[in-house]
């Protein structure tokens, strides 16, 4: 049975956790805001990325653009997913989503598989589903750590493929709704796509003007190709975190609504222990009047 000093317990405990529960949700939505602007600029950095890929083919006056290597993956031919997710918890089901939706997307894809996995989180889950991760990332701490991570999965990606041990290449990682939530996506990431392809060459020149090309050709072709996959890979990861980060609110904000309902709770218990114990004390002072009066008479 509770008592009056095992409720005031339960209630400071109850104001100490709420307190870190309401820094973890204000650090959570300043963490939404840096990720959110660092999505917008990427998007524009895309398009700019996209646009000088469309001059170099309008320059070497290039009508259509053509992979000979595109290819679907092979039953003898290896895959790799790179996944985004978490080391921290109390996100709620971000991880479980990812975990499931990886899981459903790469049995439909045929031949070996390499999984490449960003969070310890996700990493864990996945082995429950009889998946085993080759390389294991830590997740970025801040905006400042992403781009030694996706540089290091770049160079990682190209000597496989110089190497021509993986194949394809494809990222999962939870991208935000435009209102409020996420939902995991997936993308074929290397070799280029047609899907790409067809969505690049819907890009029109701004001008009327022809552009032009200064200095070597493939160099240039090079260099926007490369910033097209750098750019690829950062926003996936920034989606991702921005992802984590607004899982991570809306888990804090129904815990904030939880312990305020406990508190309420945890006080009008304390108020009717104290009301009956005072109740008790008075009886008590009563009936020993009444006790005194009899005596006395």
């Amino acid at each position: 049975m509770d008592t009056l000093e095992n409720l005031r317990n339960k209630t400071q405990g109850a104001k100490d956790l709420k307190s870190v529960v309401s820094a973890m949700k204000a650090l959570a939505g300043s963490n939404i805001i840096q990720y959110e602007t660092a999505v917008s600029s990427l998007e524009d950095y895309y398009h700019t990325i996209a646009l000088g890929i469309i001059a170099y083919f309008e320059a070497e006056n290039i009508k259509d653009i053509k992979d000979p290597n595109e290819h679907q993956p092979k039953s003898d031919q290896t895959s790799c997913a790179i996944i985004f997710g978490s080391d921290q918890g109390l996100v709620a089901q971000f991880n479980d989503e990812m975990a499931s939706f990886v899981s459903a997307s790469l049995k439909g894809i045929p031949g070996k598989k390499e999984l490449w996995i960003v969070g310890e989180r996700v990493q864990l889950l996945l082995s429950d589903e009889g998946f085993t991760a080759t390389k294991l990332y830590p997740v970025p701490s801040d905006l400042n750590a992403v781009t030694p991570l996706v540089t290091e999965i770049l160079k990682q990606s190209r000597e496989s493929q110089q190497k021509q041990e993986i194949a394809t290449f494809y990222i999962f990682h939870n991208q935000p709704k435009p209102n409020s939530g996420y939902i995991p996506v997936m993308q074929r990431f290397l070799p280029l796509d047609s899907t790409w392809k067809n969505t690049l060459q819907e890009l029109h020149w701004p001008t009327k003007l022809h552009p032009q090309i200064a200095g070597d050709a493939k160099m240039t072709l090079s260099a926007l190709i490369n910033g097209y996959l750098f750019t690829s890979l950062f926003k996936a990861c920034v989606e991702s975190l921005a992802s984590e980060n607004a899982s991570r609110l809306d888990a804090m904000q129904r815990a904030e609504k939880n312990i305020s309902d406990l508190l309420d709770d945890l006080n009008k218990k304390y108020h009717r222990l104290r009301q009956s114990s005072i109740d008790e004390e008075l009886f008590d002072v009563v009936s020993g009047f009444e006790a005194l009066n009899k005596d006395s008479q």
